[in-house]
């Protein structure tokens, strides 16, 4: 089969290559999908160069990489089934985050990490779902996690994250405050975001405005930052996994601000989403509500992957960046 290969790690265009390998063979319990569609995520980028070296160095290989293909957010078809397999069969639309070996026309997961696909989404706007729809609603507290009314502030809200956390917010009733920059301020409003602040003019420290959840999809501001947007007994979420360092990453943001929330009024939360199939059967019923519809800035052919993986880099894109392994829309 095809598959886009890394063997050492670097950037994207230096290691990243389109290579003829072994078609994997399901083992017990695991399902063999043909992968149509698969979503570009900061964690690719993170193991593509093995940083922060603190934790990504040890988990991906010390010297070269342990598992040579990435990609884990796909939708596609099952091919075949391992024994005792009883969820799935082949022809059935699956997606979910498989953790790696997404770049590639077949992979092999294990069932627990799939679920049916939701016939209202294409696979491409399947396979951008997973983790940024998980973490966003997860996020929030689930379903039911935020009351109606209740004000809540969308850092990075043109991202991957930010796009799925400003329409599960409005579908729970909340008062959405979007913030990006001023070239996706349109975008954000069209996701139900009731205000939006243009982050390159305006200082939310300085608008007097504060929220019951402050939901930090993007960005690199501490949660001591943070918590002066928030009510006293407001709830700062800290998602975004940005940040300048290539040791220690967000691990050092988000170790501080842990240990801030005992001695302060509000509460600071932080998440590490991994999509299990029962987090992804709760997102796939808020998409048959009609409530949450992924948003996709471009697609790239296999062959590609090196170029869609760079644009993601970039910090410009809208929504997600998706690799179409076969052509499916």
């Amino acid at each position: 089969m095809e598959a886009i290969v890394y063997r050492k790690y670097g950037s994207a265009s230096d290691v990243l290559r389109l290579e003829n390998i072994d078609r994997p063979v399901p083992k017990a319990g695991e399902v063999l999908v043909r992968i149509l569609s698969a979503a570009v995520n900061p964690l690719d980028t993170q193991k593509l160069r093995a940083e922060p070296y603190l934790y990504q160095r040890p988990a991906t290989g010390l010297r070269r990489p342990r598992k040579p293909v990435l990609g884990g957010d796909v939708a596609g078809r099952v091919e075949a089934v391992g024994s005792g397999v009883t969820r799935f069969q082949p022809g059935d639309e699956v997606y979910g985050s498989i953790r790696d070996g997404g770049f590639a026309e077949y992979a092999a997961a294990p069932e627990d990490l799939l679920v049916h696909k939701p016939p209202q989404l294409s696979f491409d706007q399947a396979a951008a779902l997973p983790v940024s729809g998980v973490t966003a609603l997860t996020g929030l507290g689930g379903p039911r996690g935020v009351e109606p009314g209740r004000r809540v502030l969308v850092i990075g809200a043109s991202g991957g994250v930010g796009t799925c956390a400003v329409q599960i917010a409005k579908a729970m009733g909340a008062e959405v405050t979007g913030v990006c920059s001023g070239r996706n301020a349109e975008l954000v409003r069209s996701l139900g975001a009731d205000h939006v602040i243009d982050y390159t003019k305006t200082d939310l420290t300085t608008t007097g405005r504060r929220y019951d959840v402050v939901l930090q999809a993007g960005g690199t501001d501490t949660a001591s930052t943070l918590r002066r947007l928030a009510t006293p007994k407001g709830t700062v979420v800290l998602l975004s996994g940005e940040a300048s360092g290539r040791v220690v990453g967000p691990i050092g943001r988000v170790v501080k601000g842990l240990a801030l929330s005992p001695f302060i009024s509000q509460k600071v939360r932080a998440l590490a989403v991994m999509p299990t199939a029962s987090d992804l059967e709760q997102l796939s019923e808020v998409v048959a509500a009609g409530k949450l519809t992924p948003v996709i800035d471009r697609t790239y052919p296999l062959r590609d992957t090196a170029d869609a993986m760079a644009y993601r880099q970039t910090g410009r894109a809208r929504g997600k960046v998706v690799v179409r392994v076969t052509g499916a829309a």
